[in-house]
């Protein structure tokens, strides 16, 4: 029970990911709030918890727009009296050329991956500072930091999370609010099997292909993501601000 009494929020919890940390932090004792644009997901998760025993409520939300955010956090605070942890993970997943790349890709990959996670950081820090302190967990990725084909507003974002996350940390550790980030490898996910389908390729082709690009050849899952989320969140990380756990089958390791 390593977040037991915590009160945490995880964004676009409905899927993937985002799901595997809210189940994972429930199951560790965590009271979460699962802020989902889509309602059937979302309300799905909360099923899940709750039906493992966990406590979970939802809040359907849209990071890009700070009026929903705003609203995530008063639901956060109405539920659960605070809110100890924030898991940054909805993400919009954008890709192509720039020349193919138009003004409302572009307009819709930042403002969900860049501004939705200062929006969301912005409006929680009056409740975690009044809390004496709290822990923010990003979800970068290996594409904060590697150059991939055809990948340019996803990697330009990630990029920008990553360098948000080191700048949070500076400014924000003398309200003893840690900020770290998770960077994934190649994980099976809903946002991969669409990305997969858009490329025209068979499924189970394409999961051993992109494995083959990691020493352990093969995939990650989602719950092994939500471990070293877990890590970030919990006190044993509390010397940990500025950081990020690369968790891709040691695909970048060189």
């Amino acid at each position: 029970m390593r977040l037991d009494g915590k009160s945490a929020i995880v964004t676009g919890a409905g899927n993937g990911i985002g799901k595997a940390i809210a189940e994972l932090f429930a199951s560790e004792g965590a009271r979460v709030v699962v802020a989902e644009l889509e309602e059937g997901p979302g309300r799905g998760t909360v099923d899940s918890i709750i039906a493992s025993g966990g406590t979970a409520v939802f809040q359907q939300t849209d990071i890009s727009k700070e009026s929903s955010v705003e609203a995530m956090i008063s639901a956060a605070t109405a539920a659960h009296g605070t809110v100890d942890i924030l898991v940054n993970n909805a993400a919009a997943f954008v890709f192509g050329k720039v020349e193919d790349v138009t003004d409302a890709d572009w307009n819709r990959v930042l403002g969900v991956n860049v501004i939705g996670t200062s929006h969301c950081v912005r409006h929680v820090l009056p409740v975690m500072r009044n809390a004496g302190g709290g822990s923010i967990v990003n979800l970068a990725s290996v594409s904060s930091f590697v150059a991939q084909p055809a990948f340019i507003p996803y990697n330009a974002s990630k990029g920008a999370v990553l360098q948000l996350t080191r700048c949070l940390a500076l400014d924000l550790a003398a309200d003893n609010i840690r900020v770290n980030a998770v960077c994934p490898g190649a994980i099976k996910t809903r946002a991969t099997d669409q990305h997969i389908a858009s490329l025209g390729l068979d499924p189970e082709k394409a999961y051993v292909e992109f494995g083959q690009d990691s020493p352990m050849k093969r995939m990650g899952e989602a719950s092994e993501i939500a471990y070293g989320a877990l890590f970030l969140a919990s006190d044993e990380a509390s010397f940990m601000t500025g950081s990020h756990i690369v968790i891709d089958g040691g695909a970048t390791i060189d």
